[in-house]
């Protein structure tokens, strides 16, 4: 078996028997091309049924320096996932990176963004700004408003599509991760700005790809995850905000505005798609003097 075969066979592993979404899936294919990449420049002759732990040990060891911690760990896990599964189609007994531990990293705390901040962001969008005849900036604000009022991961938003709105009802229909679909409570100040992006959007030239997609770019094409970055890059640049912000930061500020204001982490959960609430306890950081009132409120021997 060649290392490409294996890697062919083992993304449509992920696709059909996990549900992977496609992100999840080059995400994974691109830790064994770092793999490969390294025993093509190093001139070592094996393939994946017969690569060793030496030779894996020797790769993490090259690639550490140039990748933090918590990459590493992430790398390691991604590589004995891979084998896991030539293991499961017998093309192996044993997994390389059985005896390779991973390194030590603490929990990493979400970065997130006050109120004031988002409204500074928000404020500083030019509603006027157009380009080509189309106006972006009630777009922006309609992007922002939705990352952060209704959680969404960044590859939910650029996918999210007009049939999925139900503004009667007040929720949005989301894809998440393996295309587990989700409803998620959508106010009426992010409706109110959507349905100003999508008058904009109904005088588009829209590609017949992207008909039912909310958020297009001026040629009338779907937005890009890298889009989506640098539109939030150049707001922070322009607010001034001392902060590294991404379209994640606003699912973090979501979710702990939800949770700092009495919100239940369960339903905190659902609104976030996370599969497992130990995903979402990881917001319980936030505001131990909230945590305090609560006990002080609720529990009898206060």
């Amino acid at each position: 078996m060649k290392w490409q075969q294996a890697l062919t066979d083992y993304a449509h592993y992920l696709q059909i028997e996990r549900g992977l979404s496609k992100n999840s899936i080059e995400n994974y294919s691109y830790d064994i091309k770092k793999l490969t990449l390294y025993l093509n420049d190093h001139s070592i002759k094996v393939s994946p049924i017969t690569i060793d732990t030496n030779i894996i040990k020797d790769f993490i060891y090259t690639i550490s320096k140039s990748i933090n911690p918590r990459s590493q760990a992430r790398l390691i896990s991604g590589l004995r996932n891979f084998f896991d599964y030539l293991i499961f189609e017998n093309y192996r007994t044993t997994n390389p990176l059985d005896l390779i531990e991973s390194p030590r990293i603490g929990r990493k705390l979400p970065d997130t963004l006050s109120l004031s901040d988002i409204d500074d962001l928000i404020n500083s969008i030019d509603l006027n700004y157009q380009y080509n005849g189309v106006n972006l900036g009630e777009r922006n604000r309609s992007i922002i408003e939705t990352l952060y009022s209704c959680g969404l991961r960044v590859s939910e938003l650029i996918d999210l599509k007009i049939s999925d709105l139900f503004f009667e009802e007040g929720f949005i229909k989301v894809t998440g991760k393996g295309d587990k679909q989700r409803f998620v409570p959508i106010g009426p100040t992010t409706q109110k700005f959507i349905n100003i992006w999508i008058a904009i959007r109904n005088h588009i030239d829209v590609k017949p790809n992207s008909k039912d997609i909310l958020f297009l770019n001026y040629k009338g094409s779907q937005l890009t995850r890298a889009m989506i970055f640098t539109i939030i890059k150049k707001l922070v640049e322009k607010t001034g905000l001392h902060k590294n912000v991404s379209p994640h930061t606003f699912r973090h500020s979501f979710a702990t505005h939800l949770l700092e204001n009495g919100a239940d982490l369960r339903a905190i959960q659902m609104m976030l798609g996370h599969e497992s609430i130990t995903t979402t306890e990881i917001y319980m950081h936030v505001d131990r003097s909230h945590l305090s009132d609560v006990l002080n409120k609720f529990h009898p021997r206060k």
